[in-house]
């Protein structure tokens, strides 16, 4: 099934989702920590225009597939709503939510590619 693109876009999305949950993990965890800065990565979309999807073929009458991909997570500084006197710029209600947004987001992904496997399973069965 990972050669249906929507179930392969899911699993990219779900990766997605995993690593900027460790980034928000993180920064919660350094909340305390003198000078520390708050992370974030890029939105899924930047991720998908950076990563080529290629077409595969099962004939060599097709179009050939390229040469796969590349997973990079780039961490770029977050504008932090303030800063505290120690130089830290984790503020925890904002972390908050943005682990909140993922969980939602998690969600959703996992209730679309449920639907999808429905609709594939029904048509396959007839």
């Amino acid at each position: 099934m990972t050669d249906i693109y929507l179930f392969g876009l899911s699993s990219r999305r779900a990766e997605w989702l995993a690593n900027r949950q460790t980034i928000v993990a993180e920064n919660i965890s350094n909340v305390n920590t003198p000078g520390y800065k708050a992370k974030d990565i890029g939105g899924f979309s930047d991720t998908m225009q950076s990563t080529q999807l290629a077409m595969a073929g099962s004939s060599s009458m097709h179009l050939a597939a390229s040469s796969g991909r590349a997973v990079e997570i780039e961490e770029r500084p977050e504008n932090a709503w303030d800063v505290t006197h120690s130089g830290n710029s984790v503020t925890l209600e904002q972390e908050m939510l943005k682990s909140g947004e993922v969980s939602a987001q998690y969600t959703l992904n996992a209730s679309i590619a449920k639907a999808f496997h429905r609709f594939f399973m029904t048509s396959v069965k007839g």
